[in-house]
């Protein structure tokens, strides 16, 4: 095998989509490898070989024939249930008694270990990011996807596919691409499902809906209600499966969507409203505005997102206005 493709089946062997088309086990996955293979027909022979190796890592099952189930069967039942054509004591109706309570407990023991078995198997195999309120931090994923996690957000994915995200919160992620195999990174929301090869976006799940705004490369959402869109840099797209409600612009890159991640909440022209918003989800505090007026008031500039008090204090300077926190509450006043 030559250096191309010993690379390639490196490749294959550590990609989760490879796999997935492997095993059978995700449609978008076997319609891409199909199509891929088609395209690719020179490297079939690689495929094969990374298949193989992929397929046989499994444990061997082994089939009893059906004679040799049913004998066993009958033996245990032979040791419950007393012959008909027979009147047994009483002692001994007392022991075929225990013998198939005794019987039924092993079953029920052995199939909560089953269970107990797979259900710490199945969390040993999932890895989650979790950040508290006002924290924000940098993550390297497995394939070498960088993520900037906002407060009050996690991702979590599977050891088995670690190119296939959940989202709950707020994040920034520049996903690596994969040239050798082109394979697809994704990120899912409760609204849409990402679709990504390599690229820089953000993502907001916050307020019952989801909003994505793209930097560099292209990505396509699978929305909820089957609808596909396709995104290019500098567009915004926001959509909630319970309203029922698509938004597609275009943004200023850069803008304060994106700038959390540094330290800093950059605002153009945004009310106090919207801004108590962000602050509410980065550190779980709602705002109470005393006037109403007072959610009208703009602000432009940068806020640091830091420290609660810092921040606080840059938006009294910029606003006029008076924060009490109390009761973990923001209580908004005039000064």
């Amino acid at each position: 095998m030559n250096k191309i493709d010993q690379e390639l089946l490196d490749n294959l062997l550590n990609d989760p989509s490879f796999i997935n088309w492997c095993k059978q086990s995700n449609r978008n996955d076997i319609h891409y490898w199909n199509r891929w293979i088609a395209n690719n027909e020179s490297k079939i022979e690689t495929v094969d070989t990374a298949k193989s190796i992929i397929i046989g890592i499994t444990f061997k099952k082994t089939t009893l024939p059906e004679s040799k189930i049913e004998n066993e069967l009958q033996k245990v039942l032979n040791t419950i249930t007393p012959p008909t054509n027979t009147i047994e004591p009483k002692k001994n109706k007392k022991r075929i008694l225990f013998k198939a309570s005794y019987g039924i407990a092993a079953a029920i023991a052995i199939l909560l270990t089953i269970f107990i078995h797979k259900k710490y198997i199945d969390e040993d195999s999932l890895v989650s990011h979790k950040t508290t309120y006002g924290e924000i931090i940098d993550l390297t994923l497995p394939d070498g996807t960088k993520v900037v996690l906002n407060g009050n957000s996690e991702i979590s994915y599977s050891k088995e596919n670690e190119r296939d995200i959940k989202l709950k919160g707020e994040a920034y992620f520049k996903v690596k691409p994969i040239p050798a195999t082109k394979a697809k990174f994704w990120v899912t929301t409760e609204d849409l499902r990402i679709e990504v090869y390599g690229t820089q976006f953000h993502v907001n799940t916050r307020e019952e809906k989801t909003d994505v705004t793209l930097d560099e490369g292209s990505i396509s959402l699978l929305l909820n209600n089957e609808i596909s869109k396709k995104m290019v840099p500098g567009e915004f797209v926001s959509f909630s499966k319970e309203k029922k409600v698509i938004t597609h612009k275009n943004v200023v890159t850069e803008s304060n969507y994106s700038l959390w991640r540094s330290g800093t909440y950059v605002f153009n022209n945004i009310s106090l409203e919207e801004v108590m918003k962000n602050i509410e989800h980065s550190y779980g505090l709602p705002a109470e505005f005393t006037n109403e007026n007072l959610k009208t008031k703009i602000i432009t500039g940068g806020i640091p997102n830091e420290n609660l008090k810092i921040c606080l204090a840059a938006i009294e300077k910029a606003t006029g206005i008076k924060i009490i926190h109390k009761n973990n509450r923001l209580i908004i006043i005039e000064n």
